[in-house]
């Protein structure tokens, strides 16, 4: 037993390296590599095993396949080769298997029944077909039979035995009447499986002469009739009246009266039978009584419950049937019929066998030349199939012989193959219920890798979006596939890259600087090969200027702006939308590169506008609202609403119109642009009024439609650009007859709200809809895809109707139909339906997970079968928590996380794991009634990643050359820490940073001394932890070593005790100083010390002179003084005299004109005489007095502080002075200086 074990459990694991190397050598679907690749047949496409023909058509056996090279075709029939050339009926279509058997042209069916069998066949082996069994239909004649009339009294049983004709296939029976009308069927009278007709007991109107039970053979499309069985029911009453009329008085007479009668079996007959069904099929068991009153069937299961939701009770409870059965139905079934008077039962055997079914079917092994392989065969069955194998269609025994194959029962182990071991492979699973067959080719192929990928093909994305770069490949053995960037760069390899099954590249978050070329190479033992695709990554599409809300008046114009950016390869288009719509056809919209305008706005143009900027790869949008407000009224003009229209008049009435006619009110200025028309229902709705219509402005009569049953008034609005005005005074009544309804009911639905019924609801017609009284609804339903009759009832005037005892999540075919008093509507449309969904069935299997990195996981599900849900489908729910940190061992309060994907989808994504931990997960399905229950939970771990930053990190003990550090370990290690990394520079006064020193610490120390430091100096720390993956986010502190008190003498303040700070007034920036604060009492002397660091130097502040009031006092005196100068001096000039510095010149014997003195400010001034010299500094202006423009007066910037300078409201100069600048003689002549009040006051100064 132990040896046994264990070479099953190396099965086992080579089962599985070989499942992962077949799907690793999955043929690609691409045409050229298909058509070089050789391949053995495969079948793809077969008559059924059980093929039964129209005699009259010709038949059609089919036989597909492909292969490389194309295999040609071959057929056996009953065991022997079929020469299909010696047979002038049969041909065989071009390039195919497929049999064509001409009938039509004198060929008998039944000369070609018999068992057929296809081989298709090429260099690489043979594959063969199912045993197609040909037969063709019968649908033969009712035996003639001469039938006597049924004579039955009265509460008595009958069975009219129907006994069809033996056709091919079976033919649907059914009774009906010589006008053909279904005979009606009841609790009382129903047909059995049999085809006959059953009465419990027979009642007077039972009697007629045309019970005719009809066959029908839907594959020949022939209804055979048998000849009809009369039955005449004679009641007590009749007979006794009979008997009294042939008997004399003086004898005793009577039949007795209708008794009743406890229930008895008429099928199946004695207290027990048997019945086999094989598994998947549908088990039909029935019981039909006789007894008065008519016998009630129920049904058990002895020892057990009647499967849940594949119950069904058909023809009135006689017949259980139960679908899709397995061995688990297997067991007694009883039925039980019971009336008042009794009850009788009878006990059915079942048996569930089975017919073989796949456990494991064999799949197409592809694979390499020196490979090992297998191909598994597993099937079951009730008895257990045999399991034979054929090797291209010969029984592997007889088979030539293969080195690299060994047969173990249901498995061939195939090793160290080569090309010639290719074949196809047949597998036959086989009991006495029937077989199943299945072809499996092993093909040996050594082929050099291939990328399939066009080479350098474009891939364009937008950053920060996912890239996927495709390296389709095939080749044998399976390749391995590596990426590079550009053409001489490295492997790539981290967590910032996904590498998919199939070779693709994925980059999750795709930046500016993942752009370039990227280079797949494929390599096996036989070769490599390389190709290249390039990635470019696109700036994102952005509205710098979105449009922003705008209020305009009535009339006016707006501007709403959509300024975009975009990627300059990029080319965007703007579309605008108003209220999520394109924009009116109204050439008011102008839309420019940048910017929509509309002119002469209006009230419609009220809403909200979209611009939408769309690229190749990308699309935003933004929004913003216009609102539209009336333009400021002219005084002039007083614009209002209009008044309301008067002297409505109805005429021309009719069943269902009528005309209204009216008079305008005053339009107040703004012309009516349109009227509308509302009415009230005075018989369903009083005091609601509702809109009926509109017309334009110049309108006053309207043809309105009506509705039958309804009273209606009239009511008119009249509408300008200022608004509605108020209604009109009510029309007359007027009362339209009564009539079927038009519609029906609107938005039929059907939902179950429990597993075992049918909600069917509808929205009622409004009162004017019923169109005449007593509102009704008949509400009919049936089973979608079963051949039921409709069942309706008819309801009030409701909205809901619930049908209770359906099968759970069936679809329905639901109308729901109007009446009233006087007829029906129209035929309603059918809705398909569903009755109540109920909790799904089954977990979801085969739950996979691939662990991407240390924080995301792929997890994946095989999809659970559709009829197992029970409900609509709404998708997978995935539950997954944390078990505990692998670094910590440490459990913790688990938080279960759910994450649900829509729809039927095989996988999903995990994002926000933490590294280095144990998960859980399992997976259910969801429907609208809830979850299904969970698959078993499945483990995986995370793998390690880079840890959090340290905890803390404290800097105490500060010396003259040391500082002590103490950390705490990070709060998610992430993994197991190997060390930690302390960096430090100095810094100095000017903040300028100083060279890095980097120390490595064990993981387990939790504190180090730094030694060897410069006293009174900051240093800057920066502190990370490391696991094997990479160095975490670091910390960072800084800190001071103290000052050497051997080099700076100790200052000492007194203070008073009462205080409890002291400002430090005198020290230098950006110095670090120690502090010590000592107190001295009754207990002595005592301190304590602290080191800090002052700021930088700051710039100090400077007052402007110029703004000070005592200065602007001082400007204004001397500014005073200087016009009154002005003013005296130009009087003394009008006069002719001369200043007194004319005076002085005078008294020099140089005729030159003295030049103005700096020193003492007096003024020069020409001599009398003309000449014409040169003019020098300080001269003044020439005889002509005009001053050139280079020549004009000094700037006043030249005085004083220049930026300081300000004039004063009245013109006046207050600028601060200093005096005037010196200023380089110009060349040529001199610079003139014309008498102004700068001039003199120049010389006052």
């Amino acid at each position: 037993m132990m040896k046994k074990k264990s070479i099953s459990a190396s099965k086992a694991s080579l089962v599985l390296f070989l499942c992962q190397m077949i799907s690793a050598l999955d043929v690609p679907l691409d045409s050229k590599l298909l058509e070089e690749l050789l391949q053995p047949p495969t079948i793809t496409q077969q008559s059924p095993k059980d093929y039964i023909v129209d005699p009259r058509e010709n038949i059609v056996i089919q036989c597909e396949a492909k292969g490389k090279p194309p295999p040609s075709f071959s057929w056996t029939r009953n065991g022997t080769h079929f020469d299909i050339d010696k047979d002038a009926q049969v041909t065989m279509k071009p390039n195919s298997g497929t049999l064509v058997i001409n009938i039509m042209n004198g060929g008998k069916a039944e000369a070609y029944e018999g068992v057929y069998q296809c081989t298709a066949r090429n260099e690489r082996g043979a594959a063969i077909s199912n045993n197609i069994v040909i037969r063709p239909s019968r649908s033969p004649l009712w035996t003639k039979e001469k039938l006597e009339p049924n004579h039955v009294r009265e509460g008595d049983s009958l069975v009219l035995h129907c006994r069809p004709p033996v056709g091919l296939p079976p033919p649907i029976i059914f009774w009906m009447d010589n006008a053909f009308q279904r005979l009606p069927q009841s609790e009382r009278v129903s047909q059995g499986l049999n085809g006959d007709l059953y009465f419990s007991n027979v009642q007077p109107e039972d009697t007629r002469e045309d019970y005719i039970c009809y066959a029908r053979f839907n594959h020949t499309q022939t209804i055979q009739q048998k000849q009809p069985i009369s039955v005449k029911v004679f009641s007590m009453d009749s007979l006794n009246d009979t008997i009294a009329a042939n008997l004399s008085d003086t004898d005793i007479y009577g039949a007795k009266p209708v008794t009743e009668r406890q229930p008895i079996l008429l099928t199946p007959t004695g207290s027990t039978s048997t019945k086999v069904e094989l598994r998947g099929n549908v088990l039909l068991l029935e019981c039909i009584a006789a007894g008065l009153p008519t016998p009630v069937i129920r049904w058990i299961k002895e020892g057990g419950e009647l499967p849940v939701n594949r119950t069904f009770f058909e023809n009135f409870k006689k017949t259980l049937k139960i679908i899709d059965v397995s061995e688990a139905d297997s067991g007694n079934y009883k039925c039980i019929a019971r009336n008042m008077l009794g009850s009788v039962h009878h006990v059915i055997s079942v048996t569930v066998k089975a017919a073989p079914y796949w456990i494991t079917a064999p799949r197409n092994l592809v694979l390499s030349p020196g490979e090992d392989g297998t191909l598994i065969c597993r099937a079951n069955g009730n008895p257990k199939p045999n399991i034979s194998w054929f090797a291209n269609g010969v029984p592997i025994a007889i088979a030539p012989e293969d080195p690299s194959r060994k047969v173990d029962g249901d498995t061939i182990i195939f090793s160290h193959v080569q090309e010639r071991s290719s074949a196809v492979y047949q597998c036959n699973a086989s009991n006495e219920y029937g077989y199943l067959l299945a072809n499996a080719f092993v093909n040996v192929l050594a082929e050099p890798p291939r990328v399939l990928t066009p080479a350098n093909k474009l891939y364009q994305v937008i950053a920060d979006s996912p890239a996927l770069l495709d390296c389709a490949y095939f080749g044998s053995p399976k390749p391995e596939i590596e990426w590079f960037k550009g053409v001489k760069g490295s492997i790539l390899r981290g967590n910032e890259y996904v590498f998919h099954d199939n070779g693709t590249l994925e980059i999750p978050v795709a930046q500016k600087d993942s752009t370039g070329t990227y280079t797949c190479v494929a390599r096996n033992e036989l070769g490599k090969v390389q190709n290249e695709v390039r990635l470019e990554v696109k700036d994102p599409t952005m509205i710098i200027k979105q449009p922003e809300y705008k209020v305009i008046q009535r009339y006016g114009q707006v501007s709403f702006e959509c300024i975009i950016r975009h990627d300059s390869t990029l080319l965007p288009t703007v579309i605008w939308l108003k209220d999520n719509d394109e924009l009116p056809d109204d050439e008011r919209f102008l839309v420019g590169k940048d910017n929509l305008t509309i002119m002469n706005v209006t009230d419609k143009d009220d809403g909200t506008y979209t611009c939408i900027v769309n690229t190749t790869l990308d699309s935003v949008s933004a929004s913003a609202v216009l609102t539209v407000v009336a333009a400021p009224p002219t005084p002039a003009i007083i614009y209002a609403r209009p008044n309301p229209p008067f002297d409505l008049e109805l005429t021309g009435q009719l069943e269902r119109s009528v005309e209204l006619s009216w008079i305008p009110g005053d339009e107040n200025n703004s012309p009516i642009r349109n009227f509308v028309i509302e009415y009230e229902d005075g018989l369903h709705e009083p005091g609601v009024w509702h809109y009926q219509t509109e017309v334009p402005g110049t309108q006053t009569t309207v043809q309105l439609k009506l509705s039958p049953y309804v009273n209606y008034s009239f009511r008119v609005i009249a509408v300008n650009e200022i608004g509605r005005s108020q209604p009109s005074e009510p029309s007359e009544q007027y009362l339209t007859k009564s009539a079927n309804p038009d519609e029906n009911p609107s938005n039929v639905q059907g939902i179950g709200s429990e597993p075992d019924n049918l909600v069917i609801t509808w929205e009622s017609l409004k009162g004017f809809q019923s169109n005449g009284p007593g509102l009704q609804y008949k509400v009919s339903w049936r089973q979608k895809d079963v051949d039921d009759e409709w069942t309706s009832v008819i309801v009030a005037n409701v909205s809901k109707y619930i049908v209770s005892g359906t099968p759970t999540f069936v679809p329905y075919e639901i109308k729901v139909q109007a009446l009233n008093d006087l007829g029906y509507a129209p035929e309603p449309s059918e809705v398909i339906g569903h009755s109540g969904e109920d909790l799904p069935m089954v977990a979801p299997g085969n739950v996979q997970v691939h662990v991407i990195n240390s924080t995301l996981a792929k997890v994946h599900w095989d999809p659970v079968p559709l009829k197992t849900v029970r409900g609509h489908l709404q998708g997978y729910k995935v539950y997954y928590w944390k078990v505990q940190s692998l670094s910590r061992r440490s459990r913790r309060h688990v938080e279960k996380k759910i994450l649900t994907f829509r729809g039927n989808k095989t996988f999903g994504m995990l994002p926000g794991l933490e590294p280095y931990s144990s998960y859980k997960l399992n997976v259910r399905v969801v429907n609208g009634k809830g979850e299904g229950p969970a698959s078993p939970d499945k483990v995986f771990k995370t793998p390690e990643g880079v840890p959090s930053s340290p905890s803390f990190l404290k800097i105490t003990n500060p010396t003259l050359d040391s500082l002590t550090l103490e950390w705490g370990s990070p709060t998610h290690p992430n993994g197991v820490l190997t060390s930690y990394i302390l960096k430090f520079q100095p810094i100095n006064n000017t903040h300028e940073l100083g060279p890095l020193v980097e120390i490595r610490i064990p993981a387990n120390e939790s504190s180090l001394i730094l030694k060897n430091l410069n006293y009174s100096t900051r240093y800057k720390f920066y502190f990370n932890a490391q696991t094997s993956v990479g160095s975490g986010s670091q910390i960072t502190e800084e800190a001071v070593t103290i000052m050497d008190e051997g080099k700076e003498d100790w200052k000492k303040e007194i203070v008073n005790g009462s205080r409890s700070f002291f400002v430090l007034k005198g020290l230098t920036p950006g110095t670090a100083y120690k502090v010590r604060v000592g107190a001295e009492g009754l207990s002595g002397f005592r301190s304590s010390e602290d080191v800090f660091e002052t700021g930088p130097a700051m710039a100090s502040r400077q007052i402007d002179i110029a703004t000070q009031g005592w200065f602007i006092g001082l400007m204004c005196a001397v500014a005073l003084l200087i016009l009154i100068l002005l003013i005296v001096c130009f009087i003394r000039r009008n006069k002719g005299g001369k200043y007194p510095v004319k005076e002085k010149e005078d008294a020099h014997a140089d005729p030159e004109i003295q030049p103005m003195k700096e020193d003492d400010g007096t003024f020069g001034e020409y001599s009398d005489a003309e000449d014409h010299k040169p003019l020098k500094k300080g001269s003044r202006t020439p005889s002509d007095r005009t001053v050139k423009k280079e020549d004009s007066d000094d700037s006043l910037v030249d005085y004083g502080e220049g930026v300081n300078g300000q004039f004063n409201e009245d013109g006046s100069f207050i600028g601060q002075y200093s005096g005037k600048k010196e200023k380089e003689p110009a060349e040529g002549n001199e610079s003139s200086e014309a008498p102004s009040p700068v001039n003199a006051m120049n010389s006052f100064v």
